[in-house]
């Protein structure tokens, strides 16, 4: 593994900067309220970031990108899980697809 630091992306670092902001805010009243409106809004940024990713992955496969390079490039997953990502299927749809797969395995009594 490489001792140098890996970039981050100026937008990142603007989502942590934004973060410690809101950390920052002294009252305690506005720091909570500020924070709760961000948390209201988040459903709906996280589906947002999520579905921004699986269109960029599945340009990059369009591009002629192999699986472990596109692994490679979100971090921290395997090639295996960059191709659900493409389609759509976050961590949630996977575990409700395997509970759903193993109870129509279980012999009714």
């Amino acid at each position: 593994m490489s001792d140098e630091k890996e970039e981050v992306p100026p937008e990142v670092t603007k989502v942590l900067e934004a973060i410690a902001a809101l950390s920052a805010i002294e009252d305690d009243v506005a720091c909570t309220s500020a924070v709760s409106e961000v948390l209201r809004r988040w459903p709906d940024l996280g589906s947002e970031l999520r579905q921004l990713r699986e269109k960029r992955v599945n340009a990059l496969r369009a591009e002629q990108r192999t699986w472990p390079e596109i692994a490679a490039i979100i971090g921290d997953v395997t090639p295996e899980r960059a191709q659900q990502i493409s389609k759509g299927l976050s961590g949630a749809t996977r575990k409700k697809a395997a509970a759903k797969k193993a109870a129509e395995a279980q012999p009714e009594e």
